[in-house]
């Protein structure tokens, strides 16, 4: 166990990471997985920051709102929600790969991404993770197989702390590693 390094938060994946699939569902047609709300609560008890981060370039398309993206998220316990809502073609910093939603987290909470872990399905959650040198998590629920497997060139040269069959795997290889219980968390 990991006694020395306190986790400060987590960042988590939207789509394919606390339920959907490996497309986007629009708030009011998401459906988490099982695990994920308990999981959410888990974490927050324990003193641990709960953030979303998540690319929904439908929002720059007109398909939902960001205001709609927050309720849900909101509902569901996170902490604090980071979404990019641009296409990829628009090129902000922002959007995963990049650490744009990462970086305004930590400056917003005084966070340490060196002692934060990005839980998440896809190449580019491993990859924005990489470059802030967070903890990071692959889940293979979601287009978690699609990372390991035909975008395995990505990510082949990251080294993933932990590659969990889903949410629940995820957060119990953390209590695992990490001695989580009784920090608190100052804002």
């Amino acid at each position: 166990m990991n006694h020395n390094r306190k986790i400060e938060a987590v960042f988590l994946d939207r789509d394919g990471t606390i339920g959907g699939d490996d497309t986007v569902h629009y708030p009011g047609t998401f459906t988490l997985f099982s695990d994920s709300q308990q999981q959410i609560s888990k974490l927050k008890e324990d003193g641990i920051k709960v953030l979303s981060f998540t690319n929904q370039p439908g929002i720059s398309e007109g398909k939902a709102t960001s205001q709609e993206f927050m309720e849900e998220l909101t509902k569901f316990g996170f902490d604090d929600i980071f979404i990019c809502p641009h296409s990829q073609s628009e090129g902000c910093n922002c959007r995963k790969p990049n650490t744009g939603m990462l970086i305004n987290g930590a400056e917003k909470y005084k966070l340490n991404l060196k002692n934060c872990v990005v839980i998440g399905d896809r190449w580019s959650d491993m990859l924005a993770a990489s470059k802030t040198n967070s903890i990071k998590i692959l889940v293979k629920t979601g287009a978690g197989h699609s990372a390991l497997n035909e975008h395995y060139e990505k990510i082949k040269d990251i080294e993933i702390e932990y590659i969990a069959e889903d949410i629940k795997d995820a957060i119990d290889w953390l209590y695992s590693q990490f001695d989580l219980k009784g920090l608190s968390f100052s804002s």
